[in-house]
């Protein structure tokens, strides 16, 4: 049986034609199976411009950034050298995205089918470019592989929650079983996209910001990959973010449930749902850069060999407290399962909880305050006092919730700055806590220093 690699490549190591090549030249070096591609860097972006102006403003507006994307892609095409068949298939999808962002324009709405659809063609795009560039560096090489552009949409099935779709796990399985396993074991190579998957009706959907990283780890756990590999811009992991803290170092090594809680409290390098697949299979994950292959980068595994107490920070801004109290929590059974039923109907994700007597704080990001129905629906069971302008601090490691001292040395180390909610206990690889966003990279560096240093 051959050994099964999925390498997954970033917005940046789609960016250009020379970051295709040698992106191209990394999954011949390890001998990837199948590859999953992100829209090349900005693509994403412009994309969901281009919806939100056909929807509001006039056609030359929307025009203007459907001619960028068109550009843009172009360009790669020709320093590529492309084959007519992928320029014939690159415009004919730009002239479905126009007739598309037409439609979305006379009709003034754009609905969220729609609106995963025209994010979709990022990848489908950059997928079709790249597999140029890796056919083209197989011949080069000598390495004769049969390359192969697959729709992920044939494979990643999911329901029908646009934007934040849910794949259909034991379905894509079968699919993988019967539709790819055979063609890798005589030698096949796949180039597919991230991010987009399909409802059983054959509708487009999205898996949210940064699923790429996700699509990769479905598709590892689908073929029982040996190995899931994630290139980027970086290194690795690393202990913190190097733009906050010049100190930071990339890690050898990060335990599974670590990179987890780093991935969710702000780590941009994993998208946090990315390690579900991973770990449901055991899948060692490594993260490298494609910009420089040879940096050992970082293993994500289930067992490592040391378990520090701190093994790195996270810092994500943007962060409201919304606090609920009402003397009717008070010894009262059911209050805070009405609470989180109205979370839970609004589709709002909560990242930090504490509770007193007549109380409840949880953090949500800022972005959520845009829901004015669900403060409407919250002041109807609580007073509800909402303070932004916050950043959550996390130290991630291991054993922290039966750690003696170790609170009373982080609030040695920041005795300056005010801190407004911690949250301890939950769980023993993580103990967050919030500050001023100003405030968040300072405690970052002082802790960073204090603990890793």
């Amino acid at each position: 049986m051959k050994k099964r690699i999925v390498s997954k490549f970033g917005g940046t190591s789609m960016g250009n034609a020379e970051c295709m090549i040698r992106s191209a030249q990394v999954c011949l070096k390890q001998k990837s199976n199948l590859i999953v591609v992100s829209a090349t860097s900005g693509t994403t972006n412009l994309l969901i411009e281009l919806s939100l102006t056909a929807e509001k403003k006039s056609w030359p507006e929307a025009e203007t950034i459907l001619r960028k994307i068109e550009t843009n892609h172009l360009k790669i095409a020709a320093e590529l050298k492309s084959s007519e068949q992928t320029q014939q298939a690159l415009h004919s999808l730009i002239h479905e995205l126009e007739s598309l962002t037409r439609g979305i324009h006379l009709l003034k709405d754009c609905s969220a089918k729609a609106f995963d659809y025209i994010q979709s063609f990022g990848e489908r795009l950059s997928s079709l470019l790249f597999t140029d560039a890796l056919t083209q560096e197989a011949k080069k090489s000598g390495q004769p592989h049969l390359i192969k552009w697959l729709d992920a949409r044939t494979i990643l099935k999911t329901d029908d929650q646009f934007s934040k779709a849910r794949p259909l796990t034991d379905l894509i399985i079968q699919i993988a079983q019967s539709d790819l396993i055979p063609q890798i074991e005589q030698g096949t190579v796949f180039v597919t996209q991230g991010f987009i998957g399909e409802t059983l009706d054959g509708k487009t959907t999205t898996l949210g910001r940064g699923g790429s990283d996700y699509s990769a780890a479905i598709f590892a756990e689908a073929i029982a990959a040996e190995t899931l590999e994630i290139w980027t811009d970086v290194p690795g992991i690393a202990t913190t973010d190097p733009r906050i803290c010049s100190s930071a170092k990339s890690l050898k090594e990060i335990s599974f449930k670590e990179a987890s809680e780093l991935a969710t409290f702000g780590a941009k390098v994993l998208h946090p749902a990315t390690l579900i697949p991973a770990i449901r299979k055991n899948i060692p994950v490594f993260v490298g850069s494609s910009f420089d292959s040879d940096q050992k980068g970082t293993w994500v595994l289930k067992n490592v060999s040391e378990w520090p107490l701190v093994r790195a920070l996270a810092l994500r801004k943007k962060q409201t407290l919304v606090t609920l109290s009402t003397p009717e929590m008070l010894h009262t059974h059911g209050f805070l399962f009405g609470i989180f039923k109205i979370f839970n109907d609004h589709k709002v994700s909560i990242d930090a909880i504490t509770t007193s007597e007549i109380s409840v704080s949880v953090t949500l990001d800022d972005s959520t305050l845009v829901n004015t129905k669900l403060i409407e629906d919250l002041s109807k069971s609580a007073d509800v006092q909402i303070e932004d302008g916050l950043a959550l601090v996390s130290l991630i490691g291991n054993n922290i919730n039966h750690t003696p001292g170790l609170a009373n040395k982080i609030f040695e180390t920041i005795s300056d700055i005010n801190v407004r909610m911690i949250c301890l206990g939950a769980s023993k690889h993580n103990f967050c806590f919030l500050v001023k966003e100003d405030d968040g990279a300072t405690v970052v560096q002082k802790l960073h220093h204090q603990f890793i240093d």
